[in-house]
């Protein structure tokens, strides 16, 4: 499974989010798109359209789990996909950015 640390991303890289509503209300990184794993088949599109033509799509949840099972699903696609380790849990332990849906300083929930 292609795996990339939370400290090996940069700003600008497409972070798809696959955890659920609440925990995306919670907190989140901004700009991440968000398409819950348990919706994530009936909006496949949405991600076509808003993923970078010919870029990486970095997954993430809460630890890493979900992510893997979308990114496994989006490399059977050939798209190139990679899950994010340790997922938010560990994005936030980096002190990474992590904002609420109102654009406020948000949790890992």
């Amino acid at each position: 499974m292609p795996t990339v640390q939370v400290t090996d991303l940069k700003d600008g890289d497409f972070l798809l989010d696959v955890r659920e509503d609440d925990e995306w209300r919670a907190g989140h990184a901004a700009g991440a798109l968000h398409i819950p794993i348990s919706e994530f088949v009936g909006r496949f599109g949405e991600l076509t359209e808003a993923a970078p033509q010919d870029g990486r799509i970095h997954v993430i949840c809460r630890s890493g789990g979900r992510s893997a099972q979308v990114t496994m699903y989006l490399a059977q696609q050939g798209i190139d996909a990679v899950n994010v380790d340790g997922g938010m849990q560990v994005w936030e332990a980096a002190g990474r950015p992590v904002v609420d849906d109102k654009g406020e300083p948000g949790f890992v929930l």
